[in-house]
């Protein structure tokens, strides 16, 4: 029996029947979780029975996707998902894509939709994971609950993968996703700010999937594939460049907490704001269709369930930002699986930031 062989058992011996060592261009395997196919309505979006947008690449269902059960660390230029290590840290967005991408076909960052997937789920499901988010445990644990694997001064920071307890993996079972919830912010693929003006890849321009999955759709800056929403019917549309696109949806600072416009941005800035996901309000130009585009993109608060203080960070003067997820090993309440920035440059290296690949069996024409 080959090593390979003993890691696949070893898997599967673990009572992690979801879980599989998937193999990339060199044969070398990463710790992976299968994400079935679920509908808008499953997740608690609106009531459509139509695939949730993360199940849908290039206009077409696919069955699910496979996503990294731990924060990746990197090896060869590529990404793996294995336990018990430190997580990667200091690779900008366009790095961590690559190491993602040079795995081989389907492999790719994880995109928003497919992490918003599990999140939805987490929610729909009553368990938010806890994590490290409070130098070494989460904020609501008294006792260290992790191997540290970075020291923050005299502090705990960062801890090994999967390393922590059950509250700590996403379905609150061994074979769930770890470390959603701090230890190291995580680049997401798919999704934009431009000006403040909020943009998606699209490969047709007309539909909103998962599109960011598939290598041949660039996420460069200068990237045709981007589109901004239109607030008022929730289709996309062509933006102007400048974030001032006709009726597209847009995040404006209004009274100590962001709001999503459609008009003309009120408090347009360079530095960053934040405050709970919860707080986020929505003019009333915007539709249900746009609104439904907002929480599948973890962008504004879901019908129900409580996202227990996690926060929101925009910036909404700069060209392009780009965004991370999940919060850090200091982040404490505001941390959690619906944790977001978008606040960052593709080219922010941060020793906060890390990421993690998955994997996409690409459909076919």
């Amino acid at each position: 029996m080959s090593n390979f062989d003993i890691a696949d058992l070893a898997v599967k011996s673990a009572g992690c029947a979801s879980n599989a060592n998937k193999y990339d261009d060199k044969n070398m395997p990463s710790v992976m979780v299968w994400i079935p196919k679920m509908t808008w309505k499953d997740l608690g979006v609106g009531t459509s029975t139509d695939p949730f947008p993360a199940f849908v690449v290039n206009g077409k269902p696919i069955d699910g996707f496979w996503f990294s059960k731990f924060q990746n660390i990197v090896s060869n230029e590529r990404a793996y998902s294995m336990p018990c290590c430190d997580p990667a840290t200091s690779t900008n967005f366009d790095q961590s894509s690559t190491r993602s991408t040079n795995k081989g076909e389907g492999w790719h960052l994880q995109t928003r939709l497919e992490w918003m997937a599990v999140a939805l789920w987490c929610l729909k499901n009553g368990h938010l994971p806890k994590g490290n988010n409070s130098y070494g445990k989460d904020h609501s644990e008294t006792i260290y609950k992790a191997i540290p694997t970075y020291m923050d001064g005299a502090n705990r920071g960062r801890v090994a993968t999967g390393t922590g307890p059950l509250s700590w993996s996403h379905n609150n079972e061994p074979d769930g996703i770890w470390d959603m919830n701090g230890n190291v912010w995580e680049w997401v693929g798919g999704m934009r700010l431009v000006y403040g003006e909020l943009q998606v890849i699209s490969n047709d321009g007309k539909t909103f999937g998962n599109d960011a999955a598939d290598l041949d759709n660039s996420q460069s800056a200068a990237s045709s594939l981007w589109y901004a929403i239109n607030g008022t019917t929730g289709e996309l549309i062509k933006p102007n460049g400048s974030g001032t696109t006709a009726n597209s949806l847009k995040i404006d600072w209004v009274s100590g907490a962001w709001k999503w416009i459609t008009g003309v941005l009120t408090n347009k800035s360079t530095d960053y704001h934040n405050c709970a996901l919860a707080s986020v309000t929505l003019d009333e130009s915007i539709n249900d269709a746009a609104k439904h585009i907002l929480q599948a993109l973890g962008l504004y608060k879901p019908d129900e369930g409580d996202l227990e203080g996690d926060n929101i960070w925009a910036r909404n003067g700069e060209a392009e930002r780009l965004f991370v997820v999940g919060g850090t090993w200091g982040s404490g309440a505001p941390a959690g699986a619906f944790a977001v920035g978008g606040d960052e440059p593709r080219s922010n290296a941060a020793g906060v930031i890390g990421f993690r690949a998955a994997y996409v069996e690409l459909p076919t024409a």
